[in-house]
């Protein structure tokens, strides 16, 4: 009885500090839709949201929300590696400053490009 009281599954059990109920979800098939999706991720439990990546730069990814932390840790645990279409998902927790500090990293690039090309610098000028 002291079992079902806890959740059953759940217990006692100590997640680590990066487990969260959302997912950011890698390497999908292009053309996957949402309903794909909620069929694939759905079976782990409970889905708040799904938001797929439809531009450029997102294309092949998504981002996936449970209602419940255990849900989305069975998720990880079952989906990594889950071949959709030929291409073999990777399931990661999100972590915002990891994605911040990405985008960060890309705009300062994109930034730098286009200083070099407003003042006619190559890559060998800035290197050497």
């Amino acid at each position: 009885m002291a079992a079902m009281a806890t959740g059953g599954k759940r217990g006692n059990a100590r997640l680590p500090p990066e487990v969260n109920r959302v997912l950011y979800v890698r390497n999908l098939p292009f053309k996957i839709t949402s309903e794909e999706m909620y069929d694939i991720f759905g079976k782990y439990g409970a889905i708040r949201q799904i938001r797929v990546g439809d531009k450029p730069d997102t294309r092949g990814t998504a981002f996936v929300v449970y209602e419940d932390i255990y849900d989305a840790k069975n998720a990880v645990d079952h989906l990594s590696g889950f071949n959709v279409c030929g291409r073999y998902l990777v399931v990661l927790y999100y972590q915002a400053s990891r994605m911040q500090k990405r985008m960060d990293n890309d705009k300062k690039r994109k930034e730098l490009e286009e200083l070099k090309q407003k003042y006619n610098v190559s890559a060998d000028e800035v290197a050497g």
